[in-house]
């Protein structure tokens, strides 16, 4: 079970992230959405500020706790500025970026480096060992950027690498890969708070 974080200052202001903290908004949708979360077995976040903060809020165990899921996608020299601005200086490097999975102008890490990294966890066993006989399912539940729960389905389903950009992920929503490596089935954008809740929380 993926769950994406709350919002922050830089998802609105549509910034490619720099690890920007939740903020008061944030917090609260947070805190609305924790009474929603589903039970599981073993909990996880990623390492980033706001999945942390959003674990945190949602009650789950403290840091020493959690199980250690992937980083967000690492876009380099491009880290806290907002798109447009991106997309003004360096028209070309963005199209790029947005047409060519193997591409990285930004010096970090190229889509099909994401897909892959985010496919490894799904395939070594995202639930921290070895799966369990299908009678004793494991229930992983994990919060982790928007980036990683597309990564995710990308992997999980076996989509071509293009269809990642036309996956979107609500902030506080649920996404649950339910089987083994190799044959998973996925409900997704599933509401963490009944509706209006999460909205009405900022």
């Amino acid at each position: 079970m993926l769950v994406s974080p709350a919002l922050n200052a830089a998802l609105r202001e549509a910034r490619f992230d720099g690890d920007t903290p939740l903020d008061a908004a944030g917090v609260r949708a947070a805190r609305a959405a924790a009474p929603h979360l589903p039970a599981a077995d073993r909990y996880a976040a990623g390492g980033s500020a706001r999945c942390r903060a959003t674990a945190r809020e949602l009650g789950l165990p403290a840091p020493g706790g959690l199980g250690v899921a992937p980083t967000g996608w690492e876009l380099g020299r491009w880290a806290g500025r907002r798109l447009d601005e991106v997309a003004a200086a360096e028209p070309a490097a963005v199209a790029a970026w947005a047409g060519d999975p193997e591409a990285a102008p930004h010096g970090g890490e190229s889509l099909r480096g994401l897909l892959g990294r985010v496919g490894d966890w799904l395939a070594a066993g995202a639930w921290g060992g070895t799966q369990t006989p299908a009678a004793s399912p494991v229930r992983l539940l994990a919060v982790v950027e928007p980036a990683v729960v597309r990564a995710a389905v990308i992997h999980a389903l076996d989509l071509p690498a293009r269809a990642f950009w036309r996956l979107d992920t609500g902030p506080l929503t649920l996404t649950t890969l339910t089987g083994r490596p190799g044959r998973w089935n996925l409900a997704t954008g599933q509401p963490l708070a009944p509706a209006g809740a999460v909205r009405g929380a900022g």
